[in-house]
């Protein structure tokens, strides 16, 4: 990111609903999937491509919810990342490539959208390392996220994963690989050593 930049990320509150409609309407992807893909079944999901998508993120916001992460660069709004606990997300839920590896109570990372005049800056990262850090002060055990590794045919609409690399630079580690290009990143909160008790 520019070094004279001033980057604010925020949770989204009902107060910043149009910010996130701004980044949203820079995106034509996302202005019809507004995530949920994440929330809805398949067939509610692709039946409500457009303006029906918006319902359920918009609910959420509303009703007090903090579903993500907004990133404002010198005060314009500028992206967006989607986290919560991993149980929320029916996707998740219903996933065989993308099950729980284990029982932590992690959050999940799954989608970025960042408005065109503010990409290659640096957003995405930015945005993994606060997800990360929400989850774990809302007392989340760490972050999870399942990135896609960019290949030849790569367009910029599939990278709304995120990357590894962007992942890595956040501070997330490798868990699991259920698919080729698709890995399971994590990080997690750090445990704080405890000093043995002077026994005199």
């Amino acid at each position: 990111m520019g070094g004279q930049q001033q980057v604010r990320i925020v949770p989204v509150t009902a107060d910043r609903w149009d910010d996130l409609v701004a980044v949203m309407g820079d995106c034509s992807y996302a202005r019809k999937c507004w995530c949920a893909y994440w929330y809805l079944p398949n067939a509610q999901f692709k039946a409500g491509w457009g303006d029906a998508n918006r319902a359920p993120l918009e609910r959420k916001v509303k009703d007090g919810e903090e579903p993500g992460l907004i990133a404002y660069v010198d005060g314009e709004p500028a992206a967006w990342v989607s986290v919560g606990p991993r149980t929320s997300f029916d996707r998740l839920n219903r996933s065989k490539n993308f099950r729980a590896i284990d029982d932590k109570d992690v959050w999940a990372v799954n989608c970025f959208v960042v408005a065109k005049p503010f990409r290659q800056q640096g957003l995405m990262s930015a945005l993994a390392k606060a997800a990360a850090e929400f989850a774990i002060g809302r007392g989340a055990a760490g972050a999870e996220a399942y990135p896609l590794e960019p290949g030849p045919k790569t367009s910029a609409g599939d990278l709304y994963l995120g990357t590894p690399s962007a992942f890595a630079t956040a501070g997330y580690d490798e868990v699991a690989r259920p698919l080729p290009r698709r890995p399971m990143m994590r990080r997690m909160a750090k445990r704080t050593s405890r000093k043995a008790k002077d026994p005199g």
